[in-house]
């Protein structure tokens, strides 16, 4: 026998050696030119352990490696749609391809907002979502927001904000989104708000918020916003809340948090920061605690809940931070249950859905995670449905929160 038609039969054999195919899963953190491609391993991996998967984006041929899912491709072009495919690879060479991703398109991140638009007046139920681009409403040197507001919410990180502004009375929704940047209103040693104020939002990172002070009852509806830097407050084994509260707020990423606590009986200026060292759970899909007026703040997959009031009046320091295991769907583009002064918490594809009450006495543990796959408008500056007590969620970072 040649060496040629022995060589010939190791190379076949050596092809049949390369693992399956991936099974393509989720896009997300579609943000500055770069996006997570999510998959699932192959069953069957050929003659050798898998190395390393490629994920390789359509059009540019741009490719990222990882040893686990998701894989990050970078060097992509914002506002240009991609699919994705993945590849496992082995001593023996690279499997086939995956089947290609659900399309999606990198944008800048600070200009993606997913809306939960709460209700539509004071006592209708929404499951309304909305999720697009900000095109306009942009103001470099804000120090509050152009309308006044009651029950507002925020989003972005520590300089960009969108802001869901709730009502602007006490009957009427509101389909204002304000999107800026704050030059002024920044204190690197604060330990509470600067405003007295319920209903109150907090954005920003684990150090640094923008809060939307909701509104202070006697002077009304407030346009004021504060971004300032904590520098006490700061406990690594809390559990709960160092203060009762309803109608709060979090912010920070899946660990940490800055709390807006909202009203404790009167207006409040008190904010929390600190770790969380319990209530976790690796498999839940609701809350532990039900409640009204809930928030949620983490990443697409872990959450930190301030759960707000368990009945109308009853104020309370219960913080559960876990991961979802279920109630995911990759078609949503509404929540699967209509609730009052909902909050919500993901990326720009992906969210987790506090549902808050289904009426004005029922509260809720519901909480859904699901990818939006409608909604989407590259050139909004308001939302598509008018609402009161709405919140926000996503600017394509970590830590997107009410």
């Amino acid at each position: 026998m040649s060496k040629r038609y022995i060589g010939g039969l190791i190379s076949a054999f050596n092809n049949l050696k390369v693992a399956n195919a991936p099974t393509i899963g989720a896009v997300s953190g579609a943000v500055n030119a770069k996006a997570c491609v999510a998959f699932t391993a192959p069953s069957c991996v050929g003659g050798g352990a898998i190395t390393s998967y490629t994920a390789v984006s359509n059009p540019g041929f741009k490719t990222g490696t990882g040893t686990t899912s998701p894989v990050q491709v970078t060097c992509l072009t914002n506002g240009t749609a991609y699919t994705f495919t993945v590849s496992a690879n082995n001593a023996y060479g690279p499997s086939a391809f995956s089947a290609a991703s659900s399309s999606v398109t990198p944008v800048v991140a600070g200009t993606v907002g997913i809306f939960a638009l709460g209700s539509n007046s004071c006592a209708i139920a929404s499951t309304t979502r909305n999720k697009y681009t900000f095109s306009g409403c942009v103001n470099g040197s804000a120090t509050s927001a152009t309308t006044a507001s009651q029950n507002g919410a925020a989003v972005g990180n520590s300089l960009f904000g969108v802001f869901a502004l709730g009502c602007i009375n006490t009957a009427a929704g509101s389909a204002t989104r304000d999107k800026y940047t704050y030059s002024g209103c920044v204190v690197s040693s604060a330990t509470s708000a600067s405003t007295a104020s319920q209903f109150g939002a907090a954005v920003g990172n684990s150090t640094v918020g923008i809060f939307a002070l909701g509104f202070n009852c006697s002077s009304g509806r407030l346009s004021t916003r504060n971004k300032y830097t904590y520098a006490c407050n700061t406990n690594n084994t809390a559990a709960a809340s160092s203060t009762p509260a309803f109608e709060q707020s979090a912010a920070g990423n899946s660990t940490i948090g800055i709390f807006a606590l909202g009203n404790t009986g009167s207006r409040s200026t008190t904010r929390n920061k600190y770790t969380y060292s319990g209530d976790t759970n690796a498999t839940a899909a609701a809350a532990s605690v039900a409640s009204a007026s809930g928030a949620a703040v983490g990443t697409s997959l872990i959450g930190i809940f301030s759960l707000g009031v368990n009945v109308c009046g009853v104020k309370l320091t219960t913080r559960n931070k876990f991961t979802y295991a279920c109630c995911t769907s990759t078609s949503a583009t509404s929540a699967s249950v209509g609730s009052l002064y909902q909050s919500a918490t993901g990326n720009s594809t992906v969210g987790i859905i506090a549902a808050g009450t289904v009426s004005p006495n029922s509260p809720s543990t519901t909480r859904c995670k699901y990818t939006y796959s409608g909604c989407v408008n590259s050139s909004a500056t308001a939302a598509s449905a008018a609402s009161s007590n709405g919140s926000a969620a996503s600017n394509g970072t970590c830590g997107v929160n009410v």
